[in-house]
């Protein structure tokens, strides 16, 4: 490799990386541009040299791809949540079909050339769609800001207006830093490790009723804030606290407290009703989380006398999807405010044929087995790490019927196809697009036993 740091070069981009990069060849080195699209000639220079590839920073676009589009975010290139705004919309779905192929390639599941993957379903209007945001906290010179840090870095962007964050979270987030300056609450920093440093805000898209979290690393004096955001934004229901005491990039810490109002918030999905404690997992794109259900549900194509198991399950909620139409439903999550959340859904809406349990799902179905508990039916829908191993050999050895996974990742779902797939039959993948201008994508795997 005869490339160094700080060299410019041409390259023409072949493709497009699964972080929404553009990819090419220098005398047979792999090139990765952030910011540039397929089929463009651009003038980089080179940022960073690895042993099989390097990386570089797009100086110019001599030739122009005639899908790139000029970002409707003007903080968008400095910010970094989103990757993908200057690719126009209907070719970031076609991106994310083949994002989807491109892990298949890379790892290369049983019979991944004859996969029926389905284009990714995208937004009608992809604008404003997430209804949480967790911005960081940080005070400069004496003024509190809130956003996201830059990519790969501690600096903190400051966002007040963002094309992709529900309007009402936006509001918010914008009042409380106001009002953290005004009652100079303490803010966080990597030194003092003392105050605010992150908040949480999540509105249901149904009720339009929003919970707050405050997280700290050490008790701080959050009264009158709360006092005034009540008053200003009546759609408040709930504020907490965590406290998060670590030096770690972890979010959250272990304890979380009710400081005002009701434990939970009502939001809808499908055709029911459900409550959502703070720390509970819910999907943060409403409108999309409708269309993603729908299709778990058509995939697993259950029957009265199936009993299913839900792992990963949060609040219960694909679960509860199932429960008026199989014989039993059992679920567990790592978070026992969502198992107490699920719990609390099941008894509200009449089901008496669910069970949940907190812990790992590792540990709790291989001991369900033992019990002697059997599951014709099971849907995964685990973090961006995919199955934990111990899951996935139980999985193999149990082998339900039919199984639907649920991925936020398509890296670790391509590696987990590759051993569920010597008992699986991949019948096909559906992709839907829960994080318009990124370069996620989530998808519904329909898996039958062969």
């Amino acid at each position: 490799m005869n490339l160094a740091v700080k060299q410019r070069i041409p390259l023409k981009i072949k493709r497009m990386g699964i972080n929404g990069e553009g990819i090419g060849f220098y005398k047979k080195t792999l090139v990765f541009v952030p910011g540039a699209l397929k089929g463009e000639e651009v003038f980089c220079q080179i940022t960073a040299v690895k042993r099989n590839f390097v990386e570089a920073r797009l100086l110019a676009v001599n030739k122009k791809s005639k899908f790139r589009v000029q970002p409707a975010c003007a903080i968008y290139e400095e910010c970094g949540g989103c990757q993908l705004m200057h690719l126009r919309y209907d070719q970031q779905l076609e991106y994310k079909d083949d994002v989807i192929r491109q892990a298949l390639k890379k790892f290369k599941p049983q019979g991944y050339e004859n996969y029926d993957i389905r284009h990714t379903i995208g937004m009608e209007n992809p604008q404003h769609y997430r209804a949480k945001l967790q911005f960081q906290t940080r005070s400069f010179a004496g003024s509190v800001k809130a956003g996201l840090f830059a990519t790969d870095s501690h600096h903190l962007v400051d966002i007040q207006d963002c094309l992709v964050q529900d309007v009402l979270t936006q509001q918010l987030i914008n009042r409380i830093v106001q009002l953290l300056d005004k009652h100079k609450v303490p803010i966080y920093n990597e030194r003092k490790i003392a105050g605010v440093r992150t908040v949480m805000v999540r509105k249901a898209e149904a009720t339009e009723q929003v919970q707050l979290i405050f997280v700290t690393s050490r008790e701080v004096r959050l009264t009158p804030i709360i006092r005034n955001l009540v008053q200003d934004f009546p759609q408040v229901k709930t504020v907490a606290v965590n406290y998060n005491r670590s030096k770690s990039s972890e979010i959250y810490g272990e304890e979380t407290e009710i400081l005002w109002g009701q434990e939970a918030i009502s939001e809808e999905v499908l055709d029911y009703r459900f409550s959502l404690s703070p720390r509970a997992f819910y999907q943060l794109n409403p409108q999309q989380t409708e269309v993603l259900y729908s299709q778990a549900v058509e995939a697993l194509d259950v029957q009265a006398t199936d009993h299913l198991i839900d792992a990963y399950c949060g609040v219960g909620t694909i679960g509860f999807a199932f429960a008026d139409k199989v014989a039993s439903v059992r679920g567990m999550d790592i978070i026992p405010e969502a198992i107490a959340d699920a719990k609390r859904n099941a008894a509200a809406m009449g089901f008496d044929n669910t069970y949940y349990e907190a812990g790992l799902a590792e540990e709790i179905i291989p001991r369900w087995y033992k019990e002697g508990y059997r599951a014709d039916a099971l849907i995964v829908d685990p973090p961006r790490t995919g199955l934990d191993d111990k899951l996935l050999a139980t999985i193999l050895q149990y082998q339900p019927a039919k199984m639907v996974y649920v991925s936020c990742n398509t890296s670790t779902l391509a590696r987990d196809l590759v051993q569920l797939a010597q008992v699986y039959r991949v019948e096909y993948i559906q992709s839907v697009d829960m994080f318009p201008y990124t370069a996620r994508t989530e998808a519904v795997v329909k898996l039958m036993k062969k």
